[in-house]
Order: structure tokens, then sequence, then C-alpha cells
């Protein structure tokens, strides 16, 4: 992570103010994928990637953002906007707008940005730049939320100002996670368990250079495929309202009601979900060679079920196979490219960090980024 030294000198040299400075982590999802918005289970850990904020106030009433990454500066003169301009600010100033709604009466104020967070790599940079400026702006206010209310107020930001029709796992994990730990969200209700993740395991986050978009085309796609299989359960079952109501017995049962892609993409939604309550059971256990299965079975229903994958990520995947040392290989993220989520033995993370990097580079000529990682906490403010 950046020097928070570095980054608040930074801050003080462009506004000649001392900030606050918040951490927004990334995160990875070890299972359950395109569940979070039928409602069903997600099984994600934060990492050591985040995102930082620091706020200072001004007297004139004026917000700017500056971001390192993009050595950009944005002033809104007239304080907080009502409406997006598809300009990468609209993810501080979305949450920003939406705290206002809450009754939050927002003062000018200088926001800086930095963040190690891969972009459009479904290792959930927005929600990280969602999550720490919330707490910066309510460090402002001087309120606070707990950690799933917040988490809420930050979807909404990229739901109804980004216009990014996303669930609730990213802001959640974001925000409530626990070092060395994962944490099985069932987002109904919010509730959650938490499961250790062994120290003999590493998260090695495989990055395939493959750029995806939550905002654009294909997701929002598979979204009303799923949607229109669950209408078809619900015309004959009215308590569904959405696929976590619904079964296999269910789905094969008026099957020929529905179209054929709906019905692949809703198969994979209800099948993931068990299997991600059941990666939850395994890690818990502490059976890894189950996770390790499991995990290859969700990304086989992700990338012929869902067809949420893409040549590349189905390549890292089975390039990782054979590797000494892998547990389980997986597409992480919305999906259509980004990364993949290995679960390797930490003796050979390195090494076999260094062989994936060297096989997928040979296969596709693409150089990836491969990371080692580690589950880590929450948002939270440095002092």
């Amino acid at each position: 992570m950046h020097d928070a030294k570095v980054f608040r000198s930074m801050h003080r040299e462009r506004f000649q103010a001392k900030p606050a400075v918040f951490v927004g982590p990334g995160r990875v999802n070890l299972i359950g994928e395109h569940t979070d918005y039928a409602e069903g289970f997600v099984m994600p850990a934060a990492i050591n990637f985040a995102t930082l904020a620091g706020i200072s106030p001004r007297t004139d009433g004026k917000i700017t953002i500056y971001s390192e990454n993009q050595g950009e500066e944005k002033i809104f003169d007239d304080g907080v906007q009502a409406a997006r301009s598809n300009h990468w600010t609209d993810y501080p100033m979305g949450v920003t707008a939406i705290l206002a709604g809450e009754g939050h009466k927002i003062p000018g104020f200088n926001l800086s940005i930095w963040s190690d967070v891969p972009l459009s790599s479904g290792l959930s940079s927005s929600a990280a730049l969602e999550v720490a400026t919330a707490l910066a702006v309510l460090s402002l206010v001087g309120a606070s939320y707990p950690g799933p209310v917040l988490a809420r107020l930050c979807q909404r930001a990229e739901n109804e100002f980004v216009g990014s029709n996303c669930g609730i796992m990213d802001q959640f994990i974001s925000l409530n996670a626990k070092k060395d730990h994962a944490l099985l969200l069932d987002c109904r209700d919010l509730s959650y368990k938490l499961a250790p993740i062994p120290d003999h395991v590493a998260l090695v986050i495989a990055n395939t250079m493959v750029k995806h978009s939550v905002a654009g085309g294909d997701y929002p796609t598979r979204r009303r495929e799923s949607e229109a299989a669950c209408a078809v359960i619900a015309s004959h079952k009215p308590g569904v309202k959405f696929l976590r109501d619904c079964t296999l017995e269910d789905l094969e049962k008026w099957r020929g009601e529905m179209e054929p892609k709906s019905y692949l993409r809703a198969k994979h939604v209800i099948s993931e979900n068990l299997r991600t309550v059941a990666a939850c059971d395994a890690l818990l256990k502490g059976n890894m060679t189950e996770l390790g299965r499991l995990m290859a079975e969700a990304h086989r229903s992700y990338s012929q079920d869902f067809e949420g994958s893409c040549v590349e990520a189905d390549a890292m995947v089975a390039l990782a196979q054979d590797l000494p040392g892998l547990i389980g290989a997986r597409l992480t993220g919305g999906g259509f490219g980004g990364c993949t989520i290995n679960l390797v033995e930490q003796t050979e993370a390195v090494a076999f960090a260094e062989a994936l990097a060297a096989r997928y580079a040979e296969q596709t000529g693409i150089v990836p980024q491969i990371h080692v990682c580690h589950a880590s906490g929450g948002a939270h403010g440095l002092e």
C-alpha cells in the first residue's frame, strides 16, 4: 500500500492543509459470482490492495477532488452535484450525494485519492473508492454508521448515481472484513459468518490484463437473463422474488418456458448459492480438498453456463491446474476478464506465481500481473 506519510505530504502540498486519511480495501471473491443481486450467498475476502482518501475542509463550499493515479483534479464550484457526469469523479461524488440525501449538511472539502487496486480487474476498485470516500466525508460531518448500513449507502451511490446495477458484496466486505478471514455473506439480510483462512494458504491473484466493465454490456445482459428465468418460476410460485428462492428442481420443472440462455444463467446462480455455502463449511472444517473441488466446479459453471468468462481467463485457470501447491482456481469478480483467484500452499506461492505468469505469457502473448496476497481487515482511518 502507498506510504501514508507520502500521501499526506502530497495532499498538504496541493491544498495547504493536513488531511484525515482513510483506507478502503479492495476484495477478491473466493466463490459466489452473480449471486449477490439474487439475494444469495457470496464469500469474499478483503485484500492488501487499497484506496486511500485524504480529506480536509474548505470554507468556500466548493468540492475539489484530486486523483494521484489519474493525475487529474476536478473542482465542483457548487458543492454536491445532483447528477453523474460519466467521469471517474462520479464514484466519490455519488457517495457524497447519497450522504447529503440522508440529511447530512456537506461542507466544502478537498479530497485526495490514491489506489493500488487494479482498475477493471474484478478486485472492486470502485467499492474501495466509495468506502474510503464515505468514511472521509462522514469524518467531516461528525457522523458514523454501522458497517452494513454504510455498505448499503455506498451500494446506492453506485446503483443510483454511477448507474452500475451492482449488488452489495463489494462494499460490504470492504467495510466489514476481518484480517486472515473470508466472509460468508447472506445478501438477503446481510447476516454473515467469518471463516479463518489457514496460515498455510496464500491468495494468489492473477490479472489476465483483459479489462471488464460492470456498468456496460455483458454484465447487465446476464442479469436480465437470470431474472427472466426467475420470473418464469415466480409465475408458478408466487412467493418467489429472487433466484435465491428457487431450487434446481424448480428450474427443471419450468425449463420449457424459458429461453435456453435464461435457463443456463439461472442454473449457474442457483447452483452457485449451494456451492458457496458448502465452500464456507469446507473452509471452517479445514477441508481444502473439498474447497478446491467446489472452486473448480464454480469456474466451470461460470464459464459454460453463465458464459461470464473469456478465453484468457479460462486459459489462466487451466494453466494453474498442475502447478505445485494449487488448492483451487477460478475466475473472480464480475467476469468477462479481470482476475483469477488461486488458493495456493504458502510455501509454493512465489514459485507458483512465477510459473503461472510464464505459462500464460507463452500461451497468450500477454504479460500478466500476478500478486501473492493475504486477507486484510476492513476499512478504517489512519492515525
